[in-house]
């Protein structure tokens, strides 16, 4: 009877033991999760305001503050600025919301992609 309780007793101190090793040291992610995981932090949507500087058939460009794009749900306190241009990318998933002209304010949500700017959505008040 004594054996058996040593044996049950070394099983289960061993799962405990592998359970233990294997929590501590997970395998490593194959390197496509590891691209999408970073694709993904790099693909986060952003903000801005501006006022339309440009229109092209497939592309516009946005006069905005520096300090004017945020991330959605992030707060910005008033600040003085000096104004930039963003040239933002038109696609076929991009909604528009009103009528892309020039001089008029527009609140754009993007991303980047391969270093362009994407509009996601466009909404554009005169």
């Amino acid at each position: 009877m004594k054996d058996a309780k040593r044996i049950v007793l070394s099983a289960v101190s061993s799962l405990a033991l592998a359970a233990t090793v294997w929590a501590a040291n997970p395998p490593d992610m194959p390197r496509t999760w590891q691209d999408a995981a970073k694709e993904q932090s790099t693909n986060q949507l952003q903000s801005v305001n501006g006022k339309i500087a440009s229109v092209e058939k497939d592309s516009f460009t946005l006069s905005v503050a520096t300090d004017q794009t945020t991330t959605p749900g992030q707060q910005l306190a008033p600040q003085t600025s000096t104004a930039k241009t963003m040239t933002f990318l038109i696609d076929k998933n991009t909604t528009v919301d009103g009528t892309l002209k020039v001089d008029s304010n527009a609140e754009v949500i993007y991303r980047q992609n391969s270093g362009a700017n994407v509009a996601v959505s466009v909404s554009v008040t005169p």
